[in-house]
């Protein structure tokens, strides 16, 4: 398993950067999603992207109020299928299953999302493929 990323949703992103870049964040990637109507910014220290901020900035305005603006901690899973699969036999609700063979979500006891991706994409299987979501994520 391997750590990837905290996402937080901003209002203002020219702001939210200059504030991360004054702490000695940098820019390493941005991607516009025009159909998704959001913009997703990820910054890390320089000469060291391994654990990244995700700013995610919806284009419609919305108020972020108990905490809505902190959105999910990301690991990169070797296989998501197993990863599901043990923590539905731990216990864990998996809320949005691994229909597409690449992204599911979870919550920790206290309600915070996390967010697991496949290294790659691996082949729809059942039940996974089937499987509704059971929440937000």
């Amino acid at each position: 398993m391997k750590y990837l990323h905290t996402m937080i949703r901003v209002t203002d992103p020219v702001a939210t950067i200059d504030f991360f870049k004054l702490l000695g964040l940098e820019e390493v990637r941005r991607f516009d999603n025009e159909k998704g109507r959001f913009t997703l910014i990820f910054l890390a220290a320089p000469g060291d992207h391994s654990a990244q901020v995700e700013l995610t900035h919806n284009w419609d305005p919305e108020p972020y109020t108990g905490g809505r603006n902190f959105g999910h901690l990301a690991y990169q899973v070797d296989n998501i299928y197993e990863t599901c699969q043990r923590l539905m036999d731990g216990g864990v609700t998996i809320n949005r299953p691994p229909r597409d063979g690449h992204m599911a979500f979870v919550r920790t006891p206290d309600n915070i999302s996390i967010e697991l991706l496949q290294d790659g994409v691996l082949a729809p299987a059942e039940p996974w493929a089937s499987m509704p979501n059971t929440g937000e994520w």
